[in-house]
């Protein structure tokens, strides 16, 4: 099989590492960068074997880079502490290495649980990412925030599930919110852009239609409610810090 290297980026992860590290253990490789946990993170990814980096925070795509530049072999698996692969999709991925992939890269379909549910409507699924592709071919895009891996041709798609475990509850996406408006909104100013009265009043009504109804969130139920209405709030809010920015 073609020797695969993992890499994850950590910062007080304990809460979900370990189920991470347990879905990919299989791996001839995990890298782990560390931007300075105080619990017992590391602890935990020495008991797998893991080789860890220490480095300040850099941001997501340039954290995300370094952690790829760490890696011993030619094909590399990114994920997130909260994500695990399904055992379907382990061994689709480890068929696949079995033999020559007929791609650079791979997208693979995340479910994303909110809450305790899985949610199926509002842009949330099928949500594929590329996370599984041949260095050299893909790196992720250098931003504050929403950074994704950008390959030089077009990727493949896996058939079965990678596993997201977002926010535990409306508090934990409250304070995370606060931590992605301010990134979302420098990146944007990095970007050269402004807030324009139409952008606060436009962007969170457009956020909530999408999600909500043209993408179906209603069909979540309360969840599908909750996710549209927060992320229409975050729209607002992300907006709002911009204008501040464009002041400053």
């Amino acid at each position: 099989m073609i020797p695969l290297s993992v890499f994850i980026i950590t910062l007080n992860e304990e809460r979900n590492i370990a189920a991470c590290l347990e879905s990919v253990c299989w791996a001839d490789e995990i890298v782990v960068v560390d931007s300075g946990s105080r619990d017992k993170t590391l602890e935990i990814c020495r008991h797998f074997g893991c080789r860890i980096f220490q480095q300040p925070w850099l941001g997501y795509g340039a954290q995300k880079n370094f952690a790829l530049d760490k890696c011993s072999h030619q094909w590399v698996l990114s994920l997130d502490a909260d994500e695990r692969l399904t055992p379907e999709l382990q061994a689709e991925i480890r068929q696949l290495l079995r033999q020559s992939p007929a791609c650079d890269g791979y997208e693979l379909n995340r479910q994303n649980f909110f809450l305790g549910r899985w949610i199926k409507h509002g842009g949330w699924y099928p949500d594929y990412l590329v996370r599984l592709f041949r260095r050299g071919a893909g790196r992720f895009e250098e931003r504050l925030v929403h950074e994704s891996v950008r390959l030089q041709s077009r990727p493949g798609r896996l058939k079965h599930h990678l596993r997201h475990y977002t926010y535990r509850s409306l508090n934990d996406y409250l304070q995370r919110m606060q931590r992605y408006c301010e990134l979302g909104a420098r990146q944007m100013a990095r970007e050269g852009r402004r807030a324009a009265y139409t952008d606060l009043l436009g962007h969170p009504l457009g956020t909530f239609f999408k999600m909500y109804l043209l993408k179906q969130g209603f069909r979540d139920g309360y969840h599908g409610l909750l996710l549209a209405g927060l992320y229409s709030f975050y729209s607002f809010v992300k907006y709002a810090r911009l204008w501040e920015l464009g002041r400053e």
